[in-house]
């Protein structure tokens, strides 16, 4: 497989290569409204009061997306450049970072517990104290407490395939790394964590080691929440999410988010450079034993859950229908904004084929 690497700016579109699947997208928009902040607002994620906005909320546009081939894009629809809230698409990014920091050796070892290096009493207690940074990224640390005015109990019991349907029902925690759980507030612990470990804000790190050298724009914002501003060694610093249902999040283009999904399919290399460390796509893409479909915040399909695409495929996601595929089999990226989730597996298997 060669890859070629877009240069910085637009992206250059091609003739549809792909009617079938470009033809799927385009007919089955996500069922969220434009209108977001009124769906946040109703109560899709969690009823009153946990569901209570914290950060900034954009509407929607319109449904886009494209597909590259080694590189090259041979398919597009919609406006690629229109910048939207990604939702949980942003965990992936946080996974980038932790690679970032594991790289530079702020991180010694995934499996040591985040207190050791952290102060922070988010990691103190014979609970938390447990957390290890592998813990976070693979969503299996039982981390329990408030962050920012949200419980994780909001998320406790979550279940992502009744998403929007109820949460599920409350449990006893487990010991940490002995249970998976998908859960907004832990994710965000991870965000803190490695903003101590950096000591500068995570967007400004993400812009420099991630998307300058990719040749991503500066359309792109991280937003944290208007209460989560942190004092870390006398700096006033603002944490940000990994998600987007209370507000805040990345808010960010298809092309920037195709560039993204290509320096994983060019295992963290662009253009000769290394810019994640050598090992940790591998890694983040490798299968947990609590969750054969899930890496290190990045989702797999070891199970086959999109029947028609490839197994060793792996995806950011995010709610609404915003998603980031790679399938390193056939040198594939395709990222699709807005498209309903039902559709998603067609879309792909189209593509595959």
């Amino acid at each position: 497989m060669t890859l070629t690497f877009p240069a910085p700016g637009p992206l250059p579109r091609t003739a549809a290569d792909f009617p079938a699947a470009v033809a799927l997208a385009e007919a089955h928009e996500t069922f969220f409204p434009r209108d977001l902040r009124a769906h946040l607002e109703a109560g899709y994620f969690e009823p009153a009061p946990d569901n209570a906005i914290i950060g900034p909320v954009a509407a929607r546009g319109a449904p886009n997306g494209l597909v590259l081939r080694d590189g090259q894009v041979v398919a597009a629809w919609g406006d690629t450049r229109q910048v939207d809230m990604t939702f949980s698409v942003a965990k992936s990014y946080l996974s980038l970072l932790a690679g970032i920091a594991v790289g530079d050796g702020l991180i010694a070892d995934l499996d040591q517990p985040v207190a050791a290096t952290v102060a922070d009493p988010a990691f103190a207690g014979p609970h938390n104290g447990q957390v290890t940074w592998r813990m976070l990224l693979s969503q299996t640390s039982e981390w329990e407490g408030s962050l920012f005015g949200k419980s994780e109990t909001i998320d406790r019991g979550r279940d992502l395939s009744r998403e929007g349907k109820g949460k599920g029902r409350d449990r006893v925690l487990a010991t940490p790394g002995t249970h998976w759980e998908y859960n907004d507030v832990r994710v965000n612990a991870l965000s803190l964590a490695l903003l101590h470990r950096f000591g500068r804000p995570l967007p400004e790190v993400f812009a420099e080691r991630i998307m300058a050298p990719i040749g991503g724009s500066s359309d792109w914002v991280w937003d944290g929440y208007n209460t989560s501003w942190v004092t870390i060694a006398g700096t006033r610093l603002h944490s940000v999410p990994g998600g987007g249902h209370w507000g805040g999040g990345v808010r960010m283009h298809a092309e920037d988010q195709a560039r993204i999904g290509l320096l994983m399919l060019a295992d963290g290399v662009w253009n000769g450079r290394r810019v994640l460390p050598e090992g940790w796509v591998a890694a983040s893409t490798t299968p947990i034993p609590l969750n054969p479909d899930y890496g290190l915040l990045w989702w797999l399909n070891a199970n086959g859950r999109f029947p028609g695409a490839s197994r060793r495929g792996y995806n950011a996601a995010g709610a609404g229908g915003n998603i980031i595929w790679v399938d390193p089999d056939q040198g594939i990226v395709v990222v699709a904004r807005w498209l309903h989730p039902d559709a998603t597996a067609r879309v792909l298997a189209a593509v595959a084929a």
